[in-house]
């Protein structure tokens, strides 16, 4: 598979059970090959993409030494700024090209995951900026919430299976700012090849060139998705549970050619994790004789921590 297929969610939201199953089998069937789709028919309105481009852009033109008075020590980064370079992919000791920010799970002062995750950062100089990364972090969930059900369809599980581990799941939405290139990067990418975490990552900004995805020979292939669509992949969580069934593709960022080092990239992803607590053991109906269980038994927030330690942004 040489090119990212394109899927409208309308068609699975459809009271046409006909156009319902081929959204199932074609988004099936993208995910067990290449890992990647592109999706029309999000709950992501033009008005509501262009205020957080906006508040975004705004926020990293804000000055560094202010920025930094918004990155919060002892939560590993989960919320709020991190600086430039500051994450690195599993393996890579050269920082990531790219500044970001973190909007987490909101959650209701008396539940149980308000001790779990740390509080969303209130930018105080920009009066828009937590109400529009708020809207976008819900109707990505809502987004989000549907392309699962599809996929518990997909592997033989009641619709709803997914459900009840992303309420109050431990997501997070993360404005990328991939500032302009000064200097020959020594080894460093703006993002370097990597799998992400979490069950599946929903991006917004995939418009121009960049993003690259590794097909199964080992090609890069460029992922470019139209202006009304979100780029949708498969999260090393989800993989494990469907004993990598469903692909976590390495993807990355590359550099952009000389001539473009002065223009800054921006690239908005959702990574929707589920609740701590929720068991990533293999599916039962993932293995059979001719795929054995590849994967031993853990909790997705044991996952996380795992990987939060490998990606530095953990000690």
């Amino acid at each position: 598979m040489n090119s990212i297929p394109s899927v409208n969610l309308k068609d699975f939201l459809s009271s046409d059970s006909t156009k319902k199953q081929e959204f199932i089998d074609k988004i099936g069937h993208a995910y067990e090959n290449i890992g990647f789709v592109a999706l029309k028919g999000h709950f992501l309105d033009d008005q509501l993409v262009e205020d957080l481009y906006t508040e975004i852009k705004n926020f990293f033109d804000l000055p560094i030494p202010l920025k930094e008075t918004y990155e919060i020590p002892g939560i590993n980064g989960q919320r709020g700024y991190v600086s430039f370079g500051k994450e690195s992919a599993k393996g890579k000791k050269e920082g990531d090209l790219k500044e970001f920010w973190h909007f987490g799970q909101y959650v209701a002062s008396d539940s149980k995951y308000a001790k779990e995750y740390p509080e969303n950062v209130d930018v105080k100089e920009l009066e828009r900026f937590n109400e529009v990364g708020k809207k976008t972090y819900q109707m990505l969930e809502k987004t989000a919430m549907y392309v699962l059900r599809s996929l518990a369809l997909h592997l033989n599980l009641e619709e709803t299976y997914f459900d009840q581990y992303i309420i109050n799941g431990n997501s997070i939405l993360r404005p990328i700012h991939y500032p302009p290139i000064a200097t020959e990067p020594k080894g460093a990418e703006r993002a370097a090849a990597h799998g992400d975490i979490n069950l599946i990552t929903l991006l917004m900004g995939a418009h121009g060139k960049g993003l690259q995805v590794q097909n199964r020979e080992g090609q890069w292939v460029d992922a470019m998705a139209a202006p009304d669509e979100l780029m949708i992949n498969v999260g090393d969580m989800l993989s494990r549970h469907s004993n990598n069934k469903l692909k976590s593709t390495i993807h990355r960022v590359t550099n952009p050619p000389k001539e473009l080092w002065g223009t800054s990239r921006y690239s908005i992803p959702f990574f929707m994790h589920p609740i701590s607590e929720m068991k990533l053991d293999v599916l039962e109906n993932c293995i059979d004789e001719n795929n054995p269980k590849q994967f031993e038994d853990i909790t997705a927030g044991e996952f996380l921590e795992q990987r939060l330690k490998e990606l530095g942004l953990k000690k």
